[in-house]
């Protein structure tokens, strides 16, 4: 990446170091305890590969689903993993407004103060996040080790093991199917980018074209990042008001004409593999998973009622309240296409891009049904 008298606009080994250092404390277990979840996890993360291409109907393209790394990590872990995808996701925009700060006055001191005020402040918002994520199909991990270059899906599966004992504990569950609901929607994940080989490239090429369009001034970008550390250290910024009446996250401020098509499209996506998913998890579930019902339930509850103030106020910074809004619309959708046309009818979803639902066509099934299986299907 293109840099400032040798600095980065973010500089990544401070945020991590600053996440880690500030990210909270997991629940409290025993060496064999844990151990034994990480153990459990792994043969959860196996098993749950079987259930969910038996019920989805998808194989994975050019080798097993296996081959895509299983990590169990802690919440450092989390962090680290999602650093180097931010990074490579990033590189071109941050490259992009580099270049501009370095013709501005004071450029090159810039590059060095600012890269690590922002790595401290995405340090703060990684530590926030990195207590919630239960597990993360990590879809732009770069090429390492665990995942060398061209991987089947160019993706790693990720489960947060402390996280996930704290859910269960917080929920009161029977820990054992707990995760392996958990391991179901994750697996869900990993098979949908496995099973279809242009699915990563898709999302990359539309997020780049995203960001390409992105003309704002860096200290507008980094001034909203700074808004989101403040929130997190409980300061209260001139925005804090606009926020809790429903403001805007962080993405819908950088946005162009251009971009908003582009982000209807990634929205539309995004509810697709969320809501495919949560119906995959809740379609498996009652085979596998005995107490799914109750799970569910108070899992549910938790999604829509667990938030306090700040909380909320993040995830409205953050774009994370319209995440939640995509797995019920998802949801919605692949449940009442697969009621229409049945599962296989569901799948020629997947057949390119041009038969992925547009935003329109998440809210109303029948119009898609109707454009991808004509009017016999609808």
């Amino acid at each position: 990446m293109t840099s400032i008298g040798g600095a980065e606009m973010v500089d990544w080994n401070l945020a991590v170091a600053t996440a880690t250092r500030l990210v909270r404390p997991g629940p409290e277990v025993s060496r064999e305890e844990a151990r034994a979840v990480v153990a459990e996890l792994r043969r959860h993360a196996k098993s749950a590969e079987e259930h969910v291409r038996a019920f989805t109907r998808l194989a994975p393209a050019g080798g097993p689903a296996a081959d895509t790394p299983v990590l169990v990590v802690d919440r450092a872990g989390w962090v680290k993993a999602n650093v180097a995808g931010f990074r490579e996701i990033l590189r071109p925009l941050l490259g992009k407004m580099e270049e501009r700060r370095g013709g501005a006055p004071g450029g090159a001191v810039l590059g060095t103060v600012g890269g690590k005020v922002t790595g401290v402040e995405l340090g703060m918002l990684l530590s926030f996040l990195a207590s919630r994520v239960l597990g993360q199909y990590e879809t732009f991990a770069p090429a390492t080790r665990e995942l060398p270059a061209g991987a089947p899906g160019g993706g790693r599966l990720l489960l947060v093991a402390p996280n996930i004992v704290h859910v269960e504990r917080e929920l009161d569950v029977d820990p054992h199917d707990f995760r392996l609901w958990v391991c179901l929607h994750e697996e869900t994940h990993r098979t949908q980018f496995t099973a279809v080989p242009w699915l990563r490239d898709h999302l990359e090429s539309e997020i780049q074209a995203f960001l390409g369009e992105t003309e704002v001034d860096p200290a507008t970008l980094l001034e909203r990042v700074r808004e989101a550390a403040q929130s997190l250290a409980g300061g209260r910024t001139e925005g804090d008001e606009e926020r809790e009446r429903g403001g805007r996250s962080i993405v819908e401020l950088v946005q162009t004409p251009v971009q908003r098509e582009i982000l209807g499209r990634l929205t539309a996506v995004m509810s697709l593999l969320e809501g495919h998913a949560d119906f995959v998890m809740d379609g498996v579930g009652p085979e596998v998973v005995p107490s799914v019902a109750e799970i569910r339930e108070k899992f549910q509850k938790r999604r829509a009622n667990g938030a306090g103030r700040l909380d909320l106020a993040l995830r409205r910074l953050l774009g994370l309240d319209a995440k939640l809004r995509q797995y019920r619309d998802g949801e919605r959708f692949v449940r009442a296409v697969v009621d229409r046309v049945g599962m296989d009818g569901f799948n020629r979803v997947w057949t390119s891009p041009n038969t992925l639902p547009t935003k329109a066509e998440i809210s109303k099934p029948a119009d898609w049904i109707a454009r991808v299986h004509g009017t016999a299907g609808a």
